[in-house]
């Protein structure tokens, strides 16, 4: 993604060589010389020349092992002109043989780079970075996404953006956060939070105003993580998630743009090959773990023929486990949606009114909507059209607007009608 092909063989093959190697590139290098900089610096030297040099010479056999090379060359020309310990440089002799054809046996490179991938994923996603710097991180050195397009979506400048990432690699380097893959207790612990980046990027380009690569490269990471954790059911649960929301993409919105509620779309623009990939990641995949869930939530969805005809009283119950789970104020208000369709609107007019005592969701937009949507269903088409306003005046983006106020009009004319017999 440092580059986007213009049509020529040669730049295709440099793009999709940078999304495949630059992040084992750079894992790789991170994990020899220490220099998170130095290595990413090295990498972008290789597809730079890559761009430079293939469109003449021809696209290497090997195009990700072309790459490997150049940027170790270029990371061994620096060190040396640094003048930097020799130890460095003899880590780096040794690296070359496990990348150079005829080294280290073909199944040990492959563990040492599955390894790489892994400790660069776990040490973007560390805890000890704030859940922006976590993402925009993930996004600069996994996907190589241009700082110019993560700090656009992040709504600051580019130079900006620059110090956040610069103080996040600061941060790991000084605070000595450990360049690997936790193990046992600490897995368990640590896996989560690298889900929860994955989903939080996944959601920043599925929303109406994101960037819709975003997801692509959520899609792309959830894969490679369930290729390198095949023995993780939750990464499998994420993945299969992401497919199930990801194959709506081109029906969310109509002609004109405006977005589709889910009972409003045409289920024949649905990616069904996708679907079909995500029903069998779900398929054996219990129901233990939060991402399992919703994908199985997701499923549901996926698989009815129209949206009346959805099994909602199943997703009623996979919602009563997920709140057991994740007993958060948005998984209940999900929950008294999900109850509201399964057995009557005023079942979850209840669960929503429980569900909001707390004070939690008070005017959070998706609640106030989901009240609307369930008091519309009950009849009250006046106070429906008020709740939807409200709704409409709380959320950010243009699109989600407009949808609510087409709704607030909706339950106007019905409403008119009504009092007009």
């Amino acid at each position: 993604m440092t580059s986007r092909p213009d049509g020529s063989p040669a730049e295709a093959a440099a793009a999709a060589a940078a999304v495949d190697a630059y992040p084992r590139i750079v894992a790789a290098l991170i994990r020899v010389i220490g220099d998170w900089t130095l290595a990413e610096d090295c990498a972008q030297e290789a597809l730079a020349l890559a761009l430079q040099r293939w469109p003449v010479n021809g696209v290497p056999d090997n195009p990700g092992g072309w790459l490997m090379t150049v940027a170790r060359n270029r990371a061994i020309d620096t060190l040396r002109r640094a003048s930097v310990e020799r130890r460095k440089l003899r880590e780096l002799a040794v690296f070359a043989l496990t990348t150079d054809d005829g080294g280290a046996p073909a199944s040990q490179a492959e563990d040492t780079i599955v390894d790489d991938r892994l400790r660069l994923i776990f040490t973007c996603c560390h805890p000890a970075l704030s859940m922006e710097a976590r993402v925009a991180l993930t996004l600069r050195t996994i996907c190589a996404v241009p700082t110019a397009d993560i700090a656009r979506v992040f709504l600051v400048s580019e130079s900006t953006m620059t110090r956040r990432l610069t103080r996040a690699k600061a941060k790991i380097a000084g605070a000595g956060i450990p360049y690997r893959v936790p193990t046992g207790r600490a897995l368990a612990e640590r896996l989560p939070g690298v889900l929860a980046v994955l989903y939080l990027l996944f959601t920043r380009g599925y929303t109406a105003g994101g960037e819709p690569a975003f997801a692509e490269e959520a899609i792309r990471l959830a894969r490679l993580l369930r290729l390198l954790m095949p023995r993780e059911p939750e990464v499998a649960g994420l993945l299969a998630l992401f497919l199930f929301h990801h194959s709506r993409r081109d029906a969310r919105r109509d002609a004109e743009g405006n977005l589709l509620s889910l009972d409003k779309q045409d289920r024949s623009l649905w990616d069904h090959a996708a679907i079909a990939d995500g029903l069998d990641i779900l398929a054996g995949l219990g129901q233990d773990g939060p991402y399992a869930l919703q994908a199985h939530i997701a499923a549901r969805h996926a698989t009815a023929e129209s949206f009346s005809g959805t099994d909602w009283p199943a997703i009623a119950r996979c919602y009563d486990r997920l709140a057991g789970l994740q007993p958060t104020p948005v998984v209940e208000l999900n929950r008294a949606v999900a109850h509201g369709y399964a057995y009557g609107p005023a079942t979850g007019l209840d669960l929503l009114a429980r569900a909001r005592s707390g004070g939690a969701l008070d005017d959070y937009p998706l609640a106030v909507a989901a009240e609307a949507d369930l008091t519309a269903r009950d009849g009250d088409h006046a106070r429906a059209a008020t709740l939807f306003r409200r709704a409409a005046t709380a959320v950010h983006g243009e699109p989600e607007r407009r949808a609510l106020l087409d709704r607030a009009d909706e339950e106007d004319d019905k409403h008119a009608a009504n009092g007009s017999h």
